[in-house]
């Protein structure tokens, strides 16, 4: 399947790394509106293609399947142009800045039966059966909790500090959070309290979340931009605990009992970067000829844009697509 990737930065360079390793993956294109960047980048990671503009990416009939790694704030402008075009997407997370433009791509993408779905890559990792399986063998009794936290000191980077970007720990660090909770517990949350620091940016640069369940069940969620966490998941029942390690790119689930002994380690290093689970997936998709991934549907899209919509309003963080949108 021959690849191209819109955007020619940072991300876009591990996805290059991890589709060079992939077996049935071409590198194919790649395009930014700086042909040069572009041109560097194909050159660098043996891209046939290298273009200076997205139209001419999209446009491009040997295009099987985009990769959008550009900013928040561009997914909706970009995944539409691809939709348009009729070229499958995989859409770098969050998936669009709020969950209005979230719903009118994907309900293009349903018009116009082209698939699309969001590459948030811990939906898609096999560490997610793993926690799963491990849950559902009864080991750690009943879940009644969960927590996760996500922080790295990345404040420098215009992309988090700017809301023209879509910025915020939220969006770019909170969805991780938002995700392990939703992926345990369900999306069926029946109320939500939070609170954040808002930056003068007007963005928020950390912010602390709590989900309740209508079956008594509680999610405790925390993500920052401003400092290093210990990323870590800890899913608590009845008879003991699973810690994951790193919810952002498992590292080792642990599981312990009532008296805190150790009774059950997993440890996951054998990959790429992680990213080849979502191309996988997407491959998998397209040759069945499902127009979404079933490991993120777009119904639990939509949901996580909605929920921080509320958070973000209950924060007063406006981006300039808010007052239009809604």
């Amino acid at each position: 399947m021959k690849i191209g990737i819109l955007g020619a930065g940072n991300i876009a360079q591990t996805m290059a790394n991890t589709i060079s390793k992939m077996d049935g993956i071409v590198s194919y294109a790649v395009a930014s509106r700086d042909f040069e960047k572009a041109n560097a980048f194909a050159t660098k990671n043996g891209f046939a293609k290298a273009y200076g503009s997205y139209e001419d990416l999209v446009s491009d009939k040997e295009v099987e399947l985009i990769y959008i790694a550009t900013p928040h704030s561009h997914h909706y402008e970009h995944a539409k142009l691809c939709i348009e075009h009729g070229k499958p997407v995989l859409c770098e997370k969050a998936f669009t800045a709020n969950a209005n433009q979230a719903k009118e791509i994907l309900s293009l993408a349903k018009e116009k039966k082209v698939f699309i779905t969001e590459a948030i890559w811990t939906r898609y990792m096999p560490s997610r059966e793993r926690i799963q399986s491990i849950i559902e063998s009864g080991i750690i009794g009943e879940v009644t909790s969960v927590t996760a936290n996500l922080g790295y000191v990345i404040n420098h980077k215009k992309r988090l500090v700017d809301p023209v970007l879509a910025g915020g720990a939220l969006l770019d660090l909170g969805v991780y959070p938002i995700n392990f909770a939703f992926m345990v517990l369900g999306s069926d949350y029946s109320e939500v309290s939070s609170t954040a620091i808002v930056t003068d940016s007007g963005v928020d640069s950390m912010n602390s979340i709590t989900l309740s369940y209508g079956d008594g069940k509680m999610a405790t969620l925390h993500s920052t931009f401003h400092a290093r966490t210990n990323r870590m998941g800890v899913i608590s029942g009845t008879d003991g605990y699973m810690e994951v390690q790193n919810i952002n790119n498992c590292e080792e689930i642990r599981v312990y009992d009532l008296k805190d002994e150790l009774i059950k380690k997993e440890t996951f290093k054998d990959q790429i970067t992680g990213y080849e689970y979502e191309v996988k997936e997407c491959v998998e998709a397209l040759k069945n000829g499902h127009l979404e991934c079933e490991q993120m549907p777009h119904a639990e899209t939509i949901k996580i844009m909605e929920l921080m919509d509320s958070l973000r309003k209950q924060w007063g963080v406006i981006y300039p697509w808010d007052e239009t949108d809604n």
